[in-house]
């Protein structure tokens, strides 16, 4: 699903006008699409006290379709419009609906059971001002019964940014035109989104192109259409882990599992280990020098380094000397992360780096906190720089291409947040490459979005606080078929 900036959406917006749909029908539409909301989550809205505060922009304009509509559809046991500004000439006649019309809001409205927020649209740049201030701070504070819904961003919201700089409105539901914007896709702004939904409004789906895009089991489904009949376990590529130093074999061990479950016909693990806890799991000592690899990675589909690998000398060695030598496939994560010297090997596009937010502070020399206040911008220039594609792991999992475009994961929680959940990650993406090695993008996108629907689906049956990494894969079949269904 694409993902529009408030540029993007007025180029939208423009070209629509262009080909003969004028901004009235547009406004109109718009409108529309929250009454729809209402009558779904509110119904029977004639039983409803009623509240709309408008601004005098496009958005305000929603905002007095939207009480028209009600007032001549429904009849709420109150209706009234707040006026933050009066508004342009195009707009006012809107303002002739039969209901109340005021400049400022009365005692009695506080006792409203819903309020409309259309103050404010995608446009904002800068703090707002009185009275849109005022009128913010009144939403969140005075309406203790209502439910509060937001037109297309909650009023105080940069719809380009993640950030909350200053006082926004917090909303129960958003109806959002054409496409999501970055901020309601985006912690910690999207917590104030509550549940949002895309209102379609007229404008063509082909004119709606962006390079910054939620991901969607439709958009990962071609990887979860049924096997071929004829197909065997060379098929589907052999994935080789390497990590897993003294101590740590569990990483290895639960990523190489991940990656067969993931669907990779074949997988062997490198590690310190002499056995593992699958028993379909290949096996093979560790190397102690980058030499050893050669005969280790013939005939492997892709190659997975990291997971628990350690940071000895030898270590070192095997992620700067011997990485120059694979061709294929490549993943990055942990231990790998931390040794990598950019000046002694030179990425490659089919390479896949998986860190978190302090492995990231170390790739790029930016401390932790800047890299978590700006991810996106962190993400994108990271992949266009070294050329590979990047994971950038944690709250909306950010998979960043080198052509600058990228994929905002919508899933996961808090009850990931707990040792192995990323080895599993690195071995579902090793799963997913080694079946589909020529569209590494896509698998990546896919093993994240599964990884995190995993997560979700795990809390649900053990709480936030008891889901153990390897849980996760006990749900990736669920997963993997939602994905399939996307397919119909």
């Amino acid at each position: 699903m694409n993902v529009l900036t408030a540029g993007e959406m007025r180029a939208v917006d423009r070209r629509t006008e262009e080909l003969g749909i004028p901004a009235a029908v547009l406004m109109e539409n718009a409108g529309h699409r929250v009454v729809e909301l209402l009558e779904r989550k509110f119904s029977p809205l004639r039983d409803h006290r009623i509240v709309i505060l408008c601004g005098k922009g496009n958005n305000g304009g929603d905002g007095l379709v939207v009480a028209r509509q009600l007032f001549t559809r429904f009849r709420p046991a109150s209706l009234d419009v707040v006026l933050a500004e009066q508004p342009p000439a195009n707009l006012a006649s809107l303002t002739a609906c039969g209901c109340a019309v005021h400049h400022a809001i009365e005692p009695r409205m506080r006792a409203a059971t819903i309020v409309v927020d259309a103050l404010l649209g995608t446009g904002l740049t800068g703090p707002p001002r009185d009275p849109y201030a005022a009128l913010i701070a009144s939403i969140n504070t005075d309406f203790p019964a209502a439910k509060i819904v937001s037109v297309d961003i909650p009023s105080g919201l940069q719809s380009d940014s993640a950030e909350t700089a200053w006082d926004h409105v917090r909303a129960h539901y958003t109806v959002t035109f054409t496409a999501p914007k970055p901020a309601l896709v985006l912690d910690p702004a999207a917590a104030a989104c509550g549940e949002w939904c895309v209102g379609h409004i007229g404008s063509p789906r082909d004119i709606v192109r962006s390079g910054l895009f939620l991901t969607e089991p439709a958009d990962i489904a071609p990887l979860f259409a049924p096997r071929d009949r004829r197909a065997h376990k060379g098929t589907f590529g052999h994935a080789l882990v390497i990590g897993g130093g003294p101590g740590k074999t569990g990483a290895a061990a639960m990523a190489g599992l991940a990656a067969l479950r993931a669907g990779a016909g074949l997988v062997t693990v490198s590690s310190s280990a002499a056995a593992l806890p699958s028993p379909e799991i290949m096996t093979e000592a560790l190397p102690g020098t980058a030499a050893g690899l050669g005969e280790l990675t013939r005939g492997k589909t892709v190659v997975a380094v990291g997971p628990g690998l350690g940071l000895t000398a030898a270590a070192r060695e095997i992620v700067n000397d011997w990485l120059g030598q694979w061709q294929g496939p490549l993943i990055l994560d942990a231990d790998a992360l931390t040794l990598l010297e950019r000046g002694r090997v030179k990425p490659r596009s089919n390479w896949v780096l998986t860190p978190h937010p302090g492995e990231m502070a170390r790739l790029t020399g930016l401390p932790a906190a800047d890299v978590q206040a700006r991810r996106r911008e962190a993400a994108t220039a990271f992949a266009r720089d070294w050329g590979v594609v990047l994971a950038l792991k944690g709250r909306n999992t950010l998979t960043a291409l080198p052509d600058g475009s990228v994929w905002i994961n919508p899933t996961g929680g808090p009850a990931m947040a707990k040792g192995g959940s990323g080895d599993v990650l690195t071995g579902l993406i090793a799963g997913l490459a080694a079946q589909f090695p020529g569209d590494l993008p896509l698998a990546v996108t896919a093993a994240v979005w599964l990884h995190g629907r995993c997560g979700d689906l795990a809390a649900r049956e053990f709480g936030e606080k008891c889901v153990l990494a390897t849980d996760l894969l006990r749900y990736l079949p669920a997963a993997m078929e939602e994905c399939a269904r996307a397919l119909d």
